[in-house]
């Protein structure tokens, strides 16, 4: 038999039952309702419910078939009109029989006593006094999952589901264990460069956090109606179930789940934490899903990725605030808080919306290969288990959340020291850089002042120049005809009077006027007399070895060069005057040089 879709609404006097059953013979169909039964039989489809409410026949009962669509509407009446009916959109449980029990457990539940035990149940304190947990001798694997009642998984699958969860074997590990790792992770795993990356350039997350989700806008409603009606309701009007949600629903096997009073608080502890890391996602990514979902919000529940067990709602907190900052792309602690203002709001709304997210992620991690087992062991027994929980149970978990604050010294990652080490960081940079343009400001001025000078100096100097050049042309020109003229007295009393026999002749010392008389030229010997006489020694020397060669040669080629340079005046005798000096005047070549030289050398002797 097929399970057909479903659908109930109500109003005052009324249960509306609306039922799609395709391609079946409107003819043979059959309705069966009383007290809180309900049953429908069109073949192949059969559908039978558990209302939260008892209906009554007494002729005011309606039903109808639409052939377009292949859908039938039944109306009920209320056995009691006016009363509301709670829990219409928990379509697992309504599918439930009375009287049902799950699959073989250990301990057999009936229905009527799991009822009776939940209306008598005692509040929950959610702040009471934490005892400390005395272990006792560990049983041979730990326990995890949905209430603690699964063991053994991983130990079978752990090559499959390595990476899925963070804790390596789980089943060996203990739970103070498991806390004790996944803390020294996060603190290996936290990254300083990067959160104050986005503390200080935050303009992404600026624009995340203005992103509003669909449960805003249902908290807006519910506020704006909240005083207008005084029944006890869980806002069926502001959460909607898609059709494809309500399908989920119909798969699901209705189950009961036999919890302690300790197995309770960590069932709803982890659905804090589940619904803290779906509200990131759902942020973040602003409502869209990518291949990333499934992995932000099992990284960031410690109860999904290592199987934590929590003890407060502070503990929960703490351990979100952690890995927000040490894991996704996007690490600002105002996403913490948002996130957890995102959980009130869905608490606030009621189960109906805390099970409209609860099958977003069932969604999400059965598109995920690897995460798909945490639907078995968590997620799916969550849809189950919510449809069942009393809305004041939900309403006082929520009051205890609000109650509830986290700052950065919590969090235990030194966050405020860090933004105070980098804020005055920034601060000296921007004293040194407001140094700098003030110093550099000042080197253009002093430049723009240097230049000015420059300028004017140019000026000056240019016409310092142009009347320096003019005194030196009339020097230059003056200058000219004296250098010329020593020029020539130069050449004159330095060319050496040499004989034929290299003899230097002498030199005289000469002075003249020049320009009538008043400048003075003085041109005197630059050789002293000592150098002189030891250089007439020398080339006497020479000239006596020349005279060894045979006479006529030596004698004919003198004459000969002697002849063709200058002719010879007539020979002058030494000036007693100049004598006395030790001073050759003038030394006239001999027709016979060699005579006179040796006769020098003997007068000389």
């Amino acid at each position: 038999m097929i399970t057909p879709a479903f659908e109930l609404t109500q109003d005052l006097d009324f249960l509306t039952v609306k039922i799609r059953v395709p391609y079946a013979r409107a003819s043979e169909f059959d309705i069966y309702f009383e007290g809180e039964d309900f049953k429908f039989y069109a073949k192949p489809y059969f559908l039978r419910l558990t209302l939260p409410g008892r209906i009554v026949e007494d002729g005011r009962e309606k039903a109808s078939y639409n052939t377009d669509e292949g859908t039938f509407t039944i109306q009920l009446p209320k056995e009691v009109p006016g009363q509301y009916f709670e829990g219409l959109d928990m379509l697992t449980s309504l599918l439930a029989p009375k009287k049902s029990r799950s699959a073989k457990p250990l301990v057999e539940e009936m229905a009527a006593s799991a009822e009776l035990s939940e209306e008598n149940e005692e509040e929950f304190d959610w702040e009471m006094e934490q005892i400390p947990y005395e272990e006792s001798p560990p049983p041979l694997q730990h326990p995890y999952g949905f209430g603690n009642l699964r063991s053994g998984v991983f130990q079978r699958l752990q090559d499959e589901l390595s990476d899925v969860i963070d804790i390596k074997d789980p089943d060996q590990t203990p739970a103070e264990e498991r806390r004790r790792r996944r803390l020294a992770a996060e603190a290996a795993k936290f990254e300083p460069d990067h959160y104050l990356a986005d503390f200080f350039e935050d303009e992404a997350i600026k624009h995340l956090l203005k992103y509003k989700p669909w449960w805003i806008d249902a908290h807006k409603k519910m506020t704006a109606l909240q005083g207008e009606s005084h029944q006890e309701h869980d806002s069926p009007a502001f959460v909607v179930f898609s059709e494809e949600e309500r399908e989920q629903m119909r798969k699901f096997t209705n189950k009961s789940f036999l919890l302690d009073k300790r197995s309770r608080r960590h069932v709803y502890l982890g659905l804090i934490d589940i619904l803290l890391a779906y509200c990131y996602e759902i942020r973040v990514n602003e409502g869209d899903k990518n291949v990333e979902s499934s992995w932000n919000i099992r990284k960031l529940s410690a109860a999904l990725c290592w199987l934590e067990s929590f003890s407060s709602i502070h503990d929960v907190l703490v351990s979100f605030g952690r890995r927000v900052l040490c894991y996704p792309l996007y690490r600002h602690f105002e996403l913490v808080t948002r996130a957890f203002s995102d959980t009130v709001m869905i608490l606030q709304l009621g189960k109906a919306a805390v099970l409209k997210c609860l099958l977003d992620i069932h969604k999400i991690f059965m598109e995920s290969d690897p995460a798909y087992i945490l639907n078995d062991l968590f997620i799916t027994d969550y849809c189950i288990w919510i449809q069942k929980v009393k809305s004041k149970k939900l309403a006082a978990l929520c009051e205890s959340l609000q109650k509830t604050t986290l700052s950065k010294s919590h969090v235990g990652l030194e966050l405020e020291e860090l933004e105070a080490a980098a804020v005055l960081v920034q601060e000296e940079e921007k004293a040194l850089k407001a140094a700098g343009t003030v110093s550099k400001q000042q080197l253009l001025c002093s430049e723009s002042e240097t230049s000015d000078s420059e300028e004017s100096s140019s000026t000056s100097s240019s016409e310092t120049e142009g009347s320096d050049s003019d005194e030196q042309e009339s020097s230059t020109s003056e200058d000219g005809e004296i250098n010329s003229f020593q020029g020539t007295l130069q050449e004159e009393r330095t060319a050496p009077l040499i004989d034929c026999n290299g003899l230097r002749q002498g030199t005289a010392a000469l002075a003249m006027e020049v320009g009538a008389g008043k400048s003075k030229v003085s041109l005197q010997s630059t050789t002293p007399p000592g150098k002189l006489i030891e250089e007439l020694e020398m080339q006497i020397q020479s000239a006596m070895r020349l005279s060894e060669q045979p006479e006529g040669l030596a004698t004919a080629g003198c004459i000969s060069q002697e002849q063709e340079e200058n002719p010879l005046p007539e020979p002058d005798r030494f000036s007693e005057d100049a004598a006395e000096k030790g001073d050759f005047l003038e030394v006239s070549p001999k027709p016979n040089p060699l005579l006179f030289l040796c006769s020098t050398n003997e007068d000389e002797d």
